[in-house]
């Protein structure tokens, strides 16, 4: 079945890499990247995780929650584990080798493999010819990112070429560059005192492989035509270059310009310009060089910039400058040549209606970069990967087989409850694993623990501490009741004040729900006496109530206490009221495709199902049990994925009118529900198929979900509020606590029964066949069967020699 699904918008993301002050490209644009998102979502929250070099402090600004020590493998899984505590969304990764730690950045592969939330990965490098230790990091990366963006198209090629790397597996989005109007570069020239020149231009972080020699050595031809020409070399030495050998690049390329006679027609601005400062410079440009000498370069930051503020560019062809300056956006010349450079350049200064026409083309191609743009189209990216997530995972999962029914069940853990218990009761909700008390407490959840503690008591004694436990919810069921009224409070405030008027319609069928659960069993300290009398008390009330939902808490209840004494004419004729009214919302609203007491879906909805096959079964009443069934039946169908695991009903549905069911938020509530109730059609009808479908329900908690990961802290006994499209809800209140734990009690219990009832049928077959299974005797000495074999322990206590 497909299913239309609406993702959440994102709330908050990370970004790994490094960050202003520090002085690298990659620090700009991580910086760029994250306003440039903030400015196009004012809702998305957002922090940086920055990559810290060696023996250097920078004031980073606010949004910087975590640095982490580049040369250190133990600050990259702190920070893993920052992330993972954080609860971000998603976490967007600027690659460079050169900015992580150890072999070829390999450091960056313990922060990725640590990491829940997917990864979004941007490669400001591709390499076609990866050394081995590089080969082995992209491999990495490529493993743990959700999508890789790329900058040009020949990165996508490399990856799909090189790397193998799937085609929607990559995302080509432009560098972002400022917006900034189209201006003559007069005006600019103007402002800093250069009116009378011919300017070039390069900038960036100077440092070998810029190819700045090659621009020098062109110079003293283009002076002799043009004296006024000045060849302007903006930006500071690469801060990793000062400190292994200070300036002595720099200093090379003065005495080179020295040495060719032309150093009064260059100026280095040897400083990190700020962005305005940069931006100024840049507009006042004639022609910007950019004269890289190698092939091999995927991307390149200044000449973007270049081109986004409409400047005449001559280039080398590098991957980057063929796919920019295509469609005459620029002029490409040989690698290291400085005559073939200097001609383009003199073509350009003389011939103005062609740099116009460059100038012109080149801005129009920069709309497309600006960070607005770029920002949406990252965004999209990260919704996309936050669907496929979900839906990639779904098609990992297969349903559970015949084998897997009593295999891997987790033990029960009442830790968790115990946690959010105080004197009062069961607090309502958390902040990850912390009672939030600003929430107070509920009766819903009160009621269900001691639910949670009466079924539980049937498959294992108490321990003392769970004893108390039920004592405290049952003090705050009692509490909440209000004989004056008929009805019960449902919210109590920490101060222990209610917040509500008696009134609650789902709360009392609850209760009543819990009482007889209590009731149904013989209690040493009277609970069961207690419980009989408040149900007793309360039940009448449920025919005032208007909700289907009370009706069937309620029904289930009455059922329980009528199994202890079977023939209570009102407590029978009440379960035929609430039982009829079921079924007459089913036949109401019941069509060919719809097959449902309601015209919409809402929560808890198997509880609906359960009610009517449980009273249709216990009253004999076949119309009740067929609806039940069939409704329950149809209910499993749409809960169905296509790979075949449980989907739980979400909440987008809730309430709605929408006749497709959403797959998101998806609720514990939901997936307890369907346990119980296919549970409760596999004991009316004995037949196999309920409890596979009860056990597909609750493979839901330990991972065979949408997106593959599991619900439940099994150590703790802990569940988590829900699961979003791309990542589980971090907060652990009651609700979810309790359905899970009520939904592995159980499955343990009908997992025990069934082993009881397989003993018991295989003393009965050695009976009958003649053999006396034989029990141990006082001196350790046995006859009979082998060992190993359970029946060696069994007695049937029969006649039989």
């Amino acid at each position: 079945m497909n299913h239309s699904v609406i993702i959440p918008p994102l709330k908050r993301i990370a970004v790994v890499g490094t960050c202003i002050p520090r002085q690298c490209g990659i620090a700009t644009f991580t910086n760029d990247l994250q306003q440039a998102l903030k400015n196009c979502d004012s809702d998305l929250s957002s922090m940086t995780i920055a990559l810290t070099d060696d023996a250097n402090t920078y004031a980073y600004p606010p949004d910087v929650a975590l640095e982490i020590q580049q040369a250190s493998p133990a600050s990259y899984a702190v920070a893993a584990d920052f992330l993972n505590v954080s609860n971000v969304d998603l976490v967007s990764l600027q690659h460079e080798f050169g900015i992580f730690g150890g072999e070829a950045g390999e450091f960056i592969l313990g922060l990725l493999s640590g990491l829940n939330a997917p990864i979004v990965t941007t490669l400001h490098t591709v390499l076609a010819n990866p050394n081995p230790a590089q080969r082995r990091v992209m491999d990495g990366i490529i493993k743990h990112s959700s999508r890789l963006v790329v900058m040009a198209d020949k990165g996508r090629r490399i990856l799909q070429d090189v790397y193998d790397v799937p085609t929607e597996h990559i995302a080509v989005i432009p560098h972002g560059v400022p917006d900034r109007a189209f201006i003559d570069p007069a005006m600019a020239k103007h402002k800093l005192g250069l009116a009378d020149r011919t300017l070039l231009m390069t900038f960036g972080l100077l440092g070998p492989g810029k190819g700045i020699e090659t621009a020098i050595r062109a110079v003293p031809a283009l002076v002799r035509d043009h004296p006024n020409l000045l060849y302007m070399i903006v930006g500071a030495t690469h801060p990793n270059l000062v400190r292994d050998e200070g300036e002595r690049y720099r200093d090379s390329l003065v005495a080179l310009a020295t040495e060719l006679g032309v150093i009064e027609n260059i100026c280095f601005v040897d400083r990190y310009l700020s962005l305005d400062e940069l931006l100024d410079h840049l507009a006042a440009c004639d022609i910007y060089l950019s004269p890289y000498p190698n092939e091999a370069q995927i991307v390149s930051g200044t000449l973007a910039y270049a081109v986004a503020l409409g400047k005449a560019v001559v280039s080398t062809p590098f991957w980057y400058a063929q796919e920019l300056l295509a469609d005459h956006c620029g002029v490409l010349v040989p690698f290291s040549e400085p005559d073939a450079l200097g001609a383009a350049v003199a073509r350009l200064i003389v011939d103005g209606a062609s740099r116009s026409e460059i100038r012109t083309r080149a801005y129009e191609r920069g709309r497309a970069m600006i960070w607005s743009s770029v920002a949406k189209q990252y965004l999209k990216v990260f919704s996309d990967v936050r669907f496929e997530r979900r839906s990639g995972a779904s098609r990992a999962i297969r349903p559970v087989n015949d084998e897997a029914w009593n295999r891997a069940l987790p033990p029960i853990n009442t830790d968790h409850l115990a946690a959010l218990t105080d004197m009062v009761g069961v607090t309502q909700h958390t902040k990850f694993a912390v009672p939030d008390r600003r929430h107070g407490y509920c009766l819903d959840d009160n009621a269900r623990a001691l639910l949670l503690l009466s079924e539980l008591s049937t498959l294992r004694s108490l321990t003392p501490h769970e004893e108390q436990l039920a004592l405290t919810y049952a003090a705050f069921v009692e509490h909440a009741w209000s004989p004056k009224d008929n009805r019960v409070h449902n919210f109590m405030g920490f101060d222990r004040t209610w917040l509500d008027d008696a009134g609650a319609d789902d709360a009392h069928g609850r209760t009543v729900w819990a009482l007889g659960a209590v009731a149904m069993r013989k209690d040493d300290r009277f609970l069961d006496g207690w419980a009989a009398a408040r149900l007793l008390e309360m039940a009448p009330a449920l025919v005032a109530l208007t909700t289907p939902r009370a009706w069937a808490y309620g029904l289930l209840g009455i059922s329980k206490l009528l199994r202890r004494f079977p023939g209570h004419r009102n407590l029978e004729q009440l379960r035929g009221e609430l039982s009829n009214r079921l079924f007459q919302r089913w036949s109401d609203a019941a069509a060919p495709d719809w097959i449902w007491f309601e015209d919409r879906l809402g929560y808890d909805n198997a509880r609906l199902c359960e009610a009517l096959i449980e009273s249709g079964h216990d009253t004999g009443n076949e119309s009740h049990l067929d609806a039940g069934l069939d409704t329950l039946r149809w209910l499993m169908t749409l809960q169905t994925a296509e790979a075949g695991h449980f989907r739980p009903i979400g909440t987008e549905t809730f309430g709605s009118d929408r006749r497709r069911p959403q797959p998101f938020d998806q609720q514990p509530l939901e997936a307890c529900a369907a346990v119980s109730a296919c549970l409760t059609a596999a004991r009316v009808t004995s037949d196999v198929r309920w409890k596979r479908e009860a056990r597909r329900a609750f493979n839901w908690f330990l991972g065979a979900n949408d997106l593959g990961i599991p619900v439940v802290d099994v150590e703790r006994g802990a569940c988590f509020d829900g699961l979003h499209p791309d990542r589980r809800n971090a907060n652990q209140g009651a609700e979810s606590t309790l359905a899970y734990l009520s939904a592995l009690t159980a499955i343990l219990s009908t997992a025990e029964q069934d082993s009881s009832s397989s003993r018991a049928a295989r003393v009965v077959e050695l009976c009958a066949a003649g053999t006396k299974p034989l029990r141990r005797v006082p001196n350790g000495v046995r006859t009979g069967l082998p060992e190993d074999r359970p029946e060696a322990q069994l007695s049937c206590g029969c006649p039989n020699p």
